[in-house]
């Protein structure tokens, strides 16, 4: 049972992961493109990590995966608002229909 929720979790990060690129490629703009994959991926990575937790066979693993989830839940928050300011403060606007 354990592996079936494994592969369900892997699969529908994946699939979160496939999503944000999807959104890196069509949105319009900087600000949309990095929500879309900010966002995206975060969740992707959960899902996975999610995944593994139920596969690792120690504390010590779990642990380690939830480390690099939360380090790279800051790292993406960081760079995305480090990649939209200086956007905005280059004077790239927003896109509006």
């Amino acid at each position: 049972m354990s592996d079936l929720l494994t592969l369900m979790l892997l699969l529908a990060g994946a699939g979160f992961f496939f999503a944000g690129t999807v959104g890196l490629l069509r949105f319009p703009d900087v600000y949309t493109r990095l929500h879309a994959i900010t966002k995206a991926d975060n969740v992707g990575l959960g899902l996975v990590v999610a995944g593994l937790l139920l596969q690792a066979e120690s504390w010590a693993v779990r642990g380690k995966l939830l480390i690099i989830w939360l380090l790279v839940l800051l790292a993406s928050a960081s760079v995305a608002h480090l990649v939209a300011r200086t956007a905005m403060r280059k004077g790239i606007r927003p896109w509006k229909r």
